[in-house]
């Protein structure tokens, strides 16, 4: 029986994921120069290089500004009432109902030069001209971290929501102040959910593709959109999955390293030991 409710993942995972998978390290070995160009054009390469350093910095600032605001707010919802923590609820899941797409181009009308943060600075005295808040670096890091906070947010509140507070009790029985009793006890017993939200957001920033190509404006070009353009402008399906199956590895070893710390049972709803 419980073979009938396995296969069909197993069908879907096989044909779905670990064939594609298996396609792609084997044009990266096969198509064009073959193996050693291929990926010794992705090691050598000057402009490859800048990319991939580019997209280390957008998503090692991006994942630590996600998870310390995801942090702040995860903590808050742990603290707050049942009525006020619904309504903070639905305000974290409401943004991910809504497409990329349109919250990208939503971020543009805000920031643009005639948008209402750049009409602020002005009216406020603190710029005498338009700001320029898109088309860079951080109107990218922005966009991306807005789209990640509830991927932070839901598995440190479950992480945090298994905390028993009669253990912060405990330590301010016996004389400790609320920021050490938070310091001491709370802090160190939420640290694997902090490794279960680096994970997942620092994984998905890594694929960025939509958000990074509409408030990039073609001048920040992360992994993801570099490979299509390889593929769609220069044909060229060895580098491109070179540059993917180089992408997956660190995916892997993220995975494997910082998930071996992560509390995935308290993420996935299961009760702590």
């Amino acid at each position: 029986m419980y073979l009938l409710f396995v296969m069909p993942a197993a069908f879907l995972l096989f044909f779905l994921y670990l064939v594609p998978l298996a396609r792609i390290l084997v044009i990266s070995a096969t198509d064009g120069q073959g193996f050693a160009a291929n990926y010794g054009a992705v090691l050598t390469s000057e402009p490859i290089h800048r990319m991939v350093w580019t997209t280390i910095e957008i998503c090692a600032i991006t994942t630590a500004a996600t998870l310390l605001i995801s942090y702040l707010i995860a903590y808050v919802l742990v603290q707050a009432s049942e009525r006020t923590r619904t309504w903070m609820m639905l305000c974290i899941l409401v943004p991910l109902w809504v497409s990329v797409l349109v919250r990208a181009f939503a971020w543009i009308a805000v920031l643009n030069n005639n948008g209402p943060v750049n009409g602020l600075l002005q009216w406020s005295g603190l710029v005498d001209e338009p700001v320029q808040l898109v088309r860079n670096q951080f109107g990218v890091m922005l966009g991306m971290v807005h789209y990640m906070l509830p991927f932070g947010i839901l598995p440190l509140y479950a992480a945090m929501k298994g905390i028993d507070p009669r253990l912060i009790s405990a330590a301010r029985a016996v004389g400790a102040r609320p920021f050490t009793a938070f310091r001491r006890v709370f802090l160190p017993l939420s640290i694997p959910g902090l490794y279960s939200s680096f994970v997942i957001v620092f994984i998905f920033s890594l694929g960025f593709y939509v958000t990074p190509a509409i408030l990039g404006g073609g001048r920040i070009v992360m992994i993801a959109e570099y490979i299509a353009l390889l593929i769609s402008q220069g044909y060229d399906w060895g580098i491109a999955a070179a540059l993917a199956t180089m992408l997956l590895s660190v995916v892997f070893a993220v995975v494997f390293i910082a998930g071996r710390f992560a509390d995935w049972d308290a993420v996935l709803g299961g009760s702590r030991r």
